[in-house]
């Protein structure tokens, strides 16, 4: 039976019974100690999904994740930079309210969870190598322009591949 150290519980309490469902492991809380019991594909699909809420996700863009095509992964900031602030880092990534990353999100078709020192991202198991790529190209002190044309790049090459 895994368990999972939650820092907010309180949206899983909320949605307890719809996660059962949704996940087919049943679900036990004590304090902010997650426990699930189930089948053990489906409680590795649950301890993704966890792992995703537990870094900010909504619980219905983590639900996501129990389509096999989908993957999550944490990028640690520190990894790819040597400053030791990283609160310009982390705005770069951000953007103006939040426009880099809104248009990261659209461009790479995955959604970017942006945390103190780690991004989180949930996409399609193909197209997150390329948002990782992006987003570490970012951190690495790369010009958004050229983020993003990186990605439409690889957009375009997709479309004409899957004709």
């Amino acid at each position: 039976m895994p368990e999972f150290y939650l820092k907010d519980i309180s949206k899983i309490r909320i949605k307890k019974e719809f996660l059962q469902k949704k996940l087919n492991v049943k679900i036990e809380i004590k304090g902010n100690i997650i426990s699930f019991e189930g089948d053990p594909i489906e409680e590795y699909e649950a301890s993704m999904i966890f792992e995703a809420i537990n870094f900010g996700f909504p619980v219905e863009t983590a639900l996501i994740l129990k389509d096999s095509e989908y993957s999550y992964r944490e990028i640690p900031i520190k990894d790819f930079t040597r400053k030791k602030n990283l609160n310009p880092v982390r705005a770069r990534l951000i953007g103006k309210h939040g426009k880099t990353r809104e248009t990261l999100e659209e461009i790479a078709g995955c959604k970017i969870k942006i945390k103190r020192s780690s991004v989180g991202i949930i996409g399609r198991s193909d197209e997150i190598e390329y948002a990782i790529t992006a987003v570490t190209n970012l951190i690495k002190g790369s010009k958004q322009a050229n983020v993003y044309s990186f990605l439409e790049r690889i957009n375009k090459n997709k479309n004409k591949n899957s004709r």
